[in-house]
């Protein structure tokens, strides 16, 4: 073993660190409260009942926990745009990071599209003459010159963006809680809990639904990693934003669940049915009506806006920076490196929205199919970056001790290694397999219910073998995994 070293950080002309620590929990924290959990929250109960939805989302939740102190532990050592996609490359193999970057462009670039969509749907709520496109124009405006003014008003549209989340989800949480004490009424107690199959319906087949439900939902935090790399002192504010959003997240997801289970039977057919085209029967609009809120429906409706703008500004967001990490690492073209006077990656900017509008024309053709496929892939997309996540983790830190390397060195060290990158992996590729397992459950195979639930997989292989065919890349030997802490860095902006 090699003597222990000391890594010193090199700095380079580049993005603006302008990120404060408020933005940075925000970004992740907004990046998991959305439509999951203000519509489908309700078809989670529906069909797992109260008590399958609470170990689901409590599992996935846990998982999420180890991904993200993972990516923490590397986000502070190396805190860059690429994040994971950069890890991969330097930590596992060059094909592998490769593969991963642009799975990750193409997951959140296509995000903005579906967020284009979803926006217009929700305002046909007040306006239903209005042509979709016209409000679907108008968000991608609003959201394209959100991000090419400065990744600042990028942090703090988003700050108010998640923040209108939080507060809706705070005031669901106190206001049910005082319906389940029985405050201006009568408490229902424990019925909704013993009603039919509950608390658990369907067995473990139905909380493994859930699960699917409960990745998607959770999907986003891992924005923490790409954010570090603009953020002002990510060695204090990345390990706060940690541990702050994953107690958040699962007091908000868990507590939610624990309300709905207490107000609404899962045999609530409401509780299947609610949708963004229809927010009236949504368990957040019933809970809030059944309180004397008449107007519950649209103030929901409201937030759903915000959480779809929210998604779709993150979006173009984090792909933007991650097509400009990938032009660093010399896996796109230098061009896409361009940066105006405020650190905004513009080319890169351009080219994922150019992408998503392409991406969102699609919905407008025929029946949509081509559209569907997209989206389809996209949502794959996440559950194939956290097994990233997890991979560059575990060979991250065996490479430092392979090296000889001191752990203090880690401004930031994750818990529970090894099996904390192990059990998020496991977790990640049982989600990832059990996506559509009902096309194989049947009497006959459902081929394009499998197809259509798991093309990512193919996607990203296809994308993966052929740069390692092309470049005859190989696993990174530990003792040759590069640790240099390099970050693109201006000083100026960390004032």
């Amino acid at each position: 073993m090699s003597e222990n070293k000391t890594v010193t950080m090199t700095k380079e002309p580049g993005l603006k660190r302008s990120l404060k620590e408020r933005h940075i929990n925000m970004i992740a924290l907004g990046g998991a409260i959305g439509t999951g959990l203000f519509v489908a929250g309700g078809e989670t109960v529906s069909q797992a009942g109260p008590g399958g939805a609470l170990v689901a989302y409590g599992l996935i939740g846990i998982m999420v926990f180890f991904l993200m102190t993972g990516l923490g532990e590397m986000a502070t050592y190396m805190p860059v745009a690429g994040s994971f996609g950069t890890y991969s490359s330097r930590f596992v193999d060059k094909a592998f990071g490769f593969a991963l970057g642009w799975n990750y462009w193409f997951n959140w670039a296509i995000t903005l599209a579906a967020e284009l969509v979803a926006g217009a749907l929700i305002m046909k709520y007040w306006f239903p003459d209005t042509p979709a496109i016209v409000w679907s124009a108008l968000f991608f405006l609003v959201i394209f010159f959100l991000n090419y003014l400065s990744t600042r008003s990028f942090g703090e549209s988003e700050f108010i963006f998640a923040g209108i989340k939080v507060i809706t989800v705070l005031v669901f949480l106190f206001i049910g809680t005082l319906i389940i004490l029985g405050v201006g009424g009568t408490s229902p107690g424990f019925a909704n809990w013993t009603v039919g199959e509950a608390p658990f319906v369907g067995g473990w087949l139905s909380i493994l639904s859930v699960f699917m439900v409960a990745g998607f939902s959770f999907q986003g935090t891992e924005m923490i990693g790409v954010a570090a790399g603009e953020a002002a002192n990510p060695e204090e504010s990345i390990p706060k934003a940690v541990h702050s959003i994953f107690w958040r997240l699962l007091i908000f997801y868990l507590g939610a669940f624990t309300v709905i289970g207490f107000l609404i039977p899962y045999t609530d057919p409401n509780l299947l049915n609610s949708s963004i085209e229809n927010v009236s029967i949504s368990p957040f609009t019933l809970v809030f009506d059944r309180f004397g809120f008449p107007a519950a429906a649209g103030l929901l409706n409201a937030v759903i806006l915000t959480a779809v703008l929210s998604a779709g500004n993150s979006g173009l967001y984090v792909s933007t920076r991650m097509l400009y990490a990938l032009a660093e690492e010399g896996q796109a073209p230098k061009s896409l490196m361009k940066l105006n006077k405020r650190g905004v990656p513009v080319n890169a900017l351009l080219l994922t929205s150019v992408f998503g509008l392409f991406a969102f024309l699609t919905s407008l053709i025929g029946d949509g199919v081509a559209y569907n496929w997209l989206v389809n892939i996209s949502g794959m997309a996440g559950f194939i970056t956290w097994v990233g996540i997890a991979v560059s983790q575990y060979r991250f830190r065996r490479a430092m001790v392979a090296q000889g390397h001191d752990l203090n060195e880690l401004p930031y060290k994750a818990a529970f290694f090894p099996f904390g990158p192990l059990f998020a992996l496991t977790v990640c590729l049982i989600v990832i397999a059990g996506q559509n397992y009902s096309a194989f459950t049947g009497e006959q195979i459902d081929w394009y219910g499998a197809s259509v639930a798991y093309i990512g997989i193919p996607a990203f292989l296809a994308v993966y073998l052929g740069y390692k065919w092309k470049h005859k890349t190989k696993l990174i030997p530990l003792t040759e995994v590069d640790l240099t802490r390099t970050e693109r860095y201006d000083e100026s902006a960390a004032q």
